[in-house]
């Protein structure tokens, strides 16, 4: 059963190349699927380009935005105290299908494949492709065969990073329309250290197939800590005050075709959920 929670989180990336990306002191660092295989440029880099005054124009167009956000608020303190629900994406055209990010073992050598689409109504978002677990054949890696789909960082004027602030929910709700197949929910969150970087919290989403729509509501309590996708004996809550992203992955280790169709992604709060944390929480200095 370990082994089967370890594939589905993530399947280990072959050492010397693929996940595994030299850094600059010489030691291979760890990278996770989807994230961009060079390193990422600096956030005044947009100046040396030969659009720069187009890059100033956007950035201090969207500061102008955020500071306006501000002052405006978000409909009176009344509304932020009661909120109960809140949209975190919809997929309503191809516009939408660029806040994610599709990737697959295609990155250490594997043959599955996944992309991302408009749905047959354009208001939907499509996620297919085919698992194949058949590892690549390079005398090192052992496991193969995963798709995912990660959202984008959110990022404001002058490229500062943002974060979506959870606080006042409990709960993640998703309307979508899978085949049967298992997937893995995964979030990330804002750690205080570098070397937490990699820690994910994900959960289990089973897609029942057919025709027919499903909501499924997932509460936070629920989502356990893993890191390079290994689960962790020191669990603990997940923090919502500063949520980076929000992804699926697949890797049931049944080849074939698979699809994933989204309708949209929301947060809400369920009263009568009153769990704060479903797992063990040992002290590593017990008091005697």
């Amino acid at each position: 059963m370990a082994g089967r929670l370890r594939l589905l989180l993530l399947p280990p990336p072959r050492p010397g190349g693929g996940l595994l990306s030299p850094s600059p002191f010489g030691v291979r660092g760890y990278r996770r699927p989807g994230a961009p295989a060079s390193p990422q440029s600096a956030p005044w880099s947009w100046l040396r380009r030969g659009d720069w005054r187009q890059g100033v124009r956007r950035h201090w167009g969207l500061l102008w935005a955020e500071v306006v956000e501000k002052l405006r608020g978000p409909g009176g303190l009344r509304q932020e105290l009661l909120e109960q629900n809140r949209v975190l994406w919809q997929a309503r055209g191809a516009g939408s299908l660029d806040h994610w990010l599709v990737s697959s073992d295609r990155e250490i050598g594997g043959r599955s494949r996944a992309r991302l689409s408009v749905g047959a109504n354009g208001r939907t978002a499509l996620l297919s492709g085919e698992l194949r677990t058949e590892p690549p054949r390079d005398g090192e890696t052992r496991y193969s065969g995963y798709c995912s789909l990660r959202s984008r960082q959110l990022k404001g004027a002058f490229d500062i990073k943002k974060y979506h602030d959870l606080t006042n929910f409990n709960t993640l709700h998703i309307r979508l329309r899978g085949d049967g197949r298992p997937w893995m929910v995964n979030i990330s969150s804002e750690m205080y250290f570098s070397h937490q970087k990699d820690d994910l919290y994900s959960y289990f989403l089973f897609t029942r197939g057919g025709p027919y729509w499903q909501d499924v509501k997932i509460p936070f309590s629920k989502f356990f800590l893993s890191s390079r996708g290994r689960i962790q004996d020191n669990q603990h809550p997940l923090w919502l005050d500063k949520i980076n992203t929000i992804g699926f992955t697949l890797g049931d280790k049944v080849d074939g075709p698979f699809q994933l169709e989204i309708d949209f992604i929301a947060v809400c709060n369920d009263r009568a959920h009153t769990e704060e944390f479903a797992y063990e929480k040992y002290k590593r200095n017990p008091e005697v």
